[in-house]
C-alpha cells in the first residue's frame, strides 16, 4: 500500500512533506485526510510551541476561536490498538487529545525532539520527510501566555493550507 503524502504550508515559515501510514492508524490517517480535502486546516495556527519537544496546532484560528471536528477512536497501545507501534521521534505527527483516549478530533502536533514517554500513549500516524527546519524555525518562536493557554506564539503561526499531494 501506498503511504498517503501530504504537504504543510506554513506563512512565513515554509513547507514540510510528510508520509502518513495508513497501516498503523486507519482511522487516524482517514480521518486527517478527509479533513485536508475539506480545507479545514486553512488559516489555523500552532497555537502550543515547546521547543526541544513539540508544536501542536488544527484546533484554533489566530482569535483563538476554537474549531470542531468529530471525535475519533485512539489508535495507540493504552487504548488497545495492536497495530500502532510508531515511536515519538523528531518529526514525528501525532494527535492531540485529552485525558479522555478517544477525544481526538483536529489537533495534532508534530515532534520537535525525541519524546518516548508518549509511545503507546498517544496515536502517533505520520512523519515529516522534507522540511523539518521548518518545525525548527516554529519552535524557536517566541512565546507567551493568552487567557488558560501557555507556550502560545506571540505572533500567530498560521496555517496557509494542509495539501494531499
Amino acid at each position: 500500500m501506498n503511504n498517503p503524502k501530504i504537504k504543510i504550508t506554513v506563512t512565513d515559515y515554509g513547507v514540510m512533506t510528510a508520509e502518513l501510514y495508513p497501516d498503523k492508524a486507519p482511522i487516524t490517517v482517514e480521518n486527517f485526510l478527509k479533513l485536508i480535502k475539506n480545507g479545514f486546516f486553512s488559516g489555523l495556527i500552532f497555537h502550543r510551541v515547546i521547543p526541544g519537544f513539540m508544536i501542536q496546532g488544527g484546533g484554533y484560528k489566530p482569535d483563538f476561536s476554537e474549531t470542531d471536528a468529530d471525535s475519533i477512536r485512539g489508535e495507540f497501545a493504552a487504548n488497545g490498538c495492536t497495530t500502532n507501534d510508531i515511536k515519538h521521534t523528531r518529526g514525528v505527527l501525532s494527535m492531540a487529545r485529552t485525558m479522555a483516549p478517544n477525544s481526538a478530533s483536529s489537533q495534532f502536533f508534530i515532534m520537535h525532539k525525541d519524546a518516548p514517554h508518549l509511545d503507546r500513549q498517544y496515536a502517533a500516524f505520520g512523519k515529516v520527510t522534507e522540511g523539518i527546519e521548518v518545525v525548527d524555525k516554529i519552535a524557536a518562536v517566541r512565546t507567551g501566555t493568552y487567557g488558560y493557554f501557555s507556550d502560545v506564539p506571540v505572533t500567530p503561526v498560521v496555517i496557509e493550507k494542509i495539501e494531499i499531494i
